[in-house]
């Protein structure tokens, strides 16, 4: 029978309103310390070369090493290192790669060009996208990346009530992948590092669970765990349609964008798969939940609620993208969003809330140890049960981070005053 997992949002349980947890501190936990110091850094911004807009979720990375991050909502981002830092390298899908010299000191201002893809004519028109998408899945096992790995991730969950935060989580996490052997049942997640900041107004309180943490990136490899989507059985249940070809960094990709066409007893999605047209591995999956049905949604998602409160599912979706180190694929970036609504019964109007969840690869350690299972992050573990206090200015300072946007700053700054 197929297993569907919860969505990747976690909207954490908290029986009352608190400021952060006291189950960690940077004194008394040893997962709290730093294993890494990176003493070298660079900091920009990218924006759309035409637009001038800023461009959020662009890969940033130093060629030749595995250091890495991603650009937040405002295109700033900050990246460090072990070592002095020569080239940044910037790569979104439909962009020409980016490289720029980093002199110390400087900030970078980065502009982004679309690129136009060229193919042959046959390629755009007379493809069969289904078996395109067979044809990926089935050279997985040769494409992804075969070995064990550890990687070191940053990870944060935000929870928003009607565009106000309420709530903040971050953590530096350890995501070791076994040795791919179509099964993901040995994979594990671990929490090195982590803070939470939490509103204190008993109004914000809010007792909903669903899955979410660290391990979302277990789950959701859409890759690896072919429960997700892309298996026998549900391959068939969507309907294809080949779409402009894309590149990402310099490669170029079919764009085979999917919708659910029959009706089965789980979720199906709404989305599009970027395929490396001379290799067959995916690089970029979108997905978006089908929510005609949202009791089927609900049930799918939920884990956790208080009798009388009603939960209503409004868009549920999922980015996931993988990059390409000496003709393997690996994980390297994941964002979960899911947009719901809550009353109590007898009540007039619904409160609105934004729940997002994003995962970068940062680094790849040089040696893949398994995580001992008393350290392993369960999927039903809540973030906020594990993490310290929000208030050290320096806490990141030896990991590479998503850089909060200038919003978020200002929400964490509020939180904290309260």
């Amino acid at each position: 029978m197929r297993r569907f997992l919860a969505i990747v949002i976690l909207i954490a349980l908290f029986p009352s309103p608190v400021l952060f947890t006291r189950e960690g501190s940077l004194q008394d936990a040893p997962v709290q310390q730093d294993s890494v110091r990176l003493g070298y850094s660079v900091e920009g911004k990218v924006v759309d070369a035409r637009s001038r807009k800023p461009m959020a979720s662009v890969h940033v990375s130093l060629p030749g090493r595995h250091h890495a991050t991603v650009t937040n909502a405002d295109g700033r981002f900050i990246l460090k290192s072990d070592s002095p830092i020569g080239e940044v390298e910037f790569s979104f899908v439909g962009y020409r790669t980016h490289r720029l010299t980093a002199p110390k000191g400087v900030f970078l201002k980065v502009s982004m060009t679309r690129e136009v893809a060229i193919l042959e004519e046959a390629s755009i028109i007379y493809g069969n996208p289904m078996e395109i998408i067979r044809s990926a899945v089935d050279k997985i096992r040769d494409t992804y990346c075969t070995e064990p790995q550890l990687l070191e991730c940053f990870y944060r969950e935000t929870l928003q009530k009607r565009g106000r935060y309420t709530y903040v989580a971050e953590a530096v996490a350890r995501l070791y992948k076994s040795r791919f052997d179509g099964f993901i049942n040995r994979d594990a997640a671990a929490i090195e590092k982590s803070r939470v900041l939490v509103s204190q107004k008993r109004r914000d309180t809010l007792s909903v669970k669903t899955q979410g943490g660290p391990t979302l990136a277990l789950s959701y490899d859409v890759v690896k765990n072919p429960d997700i989507i892309f298996n026998d059985t549900d391959i068939p249940l969507y309907i294809y349609e080949m779409k402009k070809p894309e590149y990402i960094g310099d490669r170029l990709q079919f764009v085979i964008s999917f919708k659910p066409g029959a009706l089965v007893d789980y979720p199906l999605f709404y989305g599009t798969a970027f395929i490396d047209r001379e290799l067959l591995t995916f690089t970029r999956v979108e997905l978006s939940m089908d929510m005609r049905n949202k009791s089927m949604v609900t049930r799918t998602l939920l884990v956790k609620k208080p009798f009388s409160l009603r939960f209503s599912p409004e868009e549920v979706s999922y980015v996931v993208s993988y990059s390409l180190r000496d003709g393997k694929t690996t994980l390297e970036y994941l964002r979960g969003t899911m947009k719901f609504s809550c009353d109590w019964k007898k009540r007039l109007f619904k409160t609105k809330y934004t729940a997002v969840n994003e995962l970068v690869v940062t680094d790849v350690r040089d040696e893949a140890v398994p995580i001992d299972r008393k350290d392993r992050f369960k999927t039903r573990d809540i973030l906020g049960d594990k993490a310290s206090e929000f208030l050290d200015p320096a806490f990141w300072e030896g990991y590479n981070i998503i850089a909060p946007s200038e919003s978020l700053e200002h929400a964490i700054d509020k939180l904290k005053k309260q």
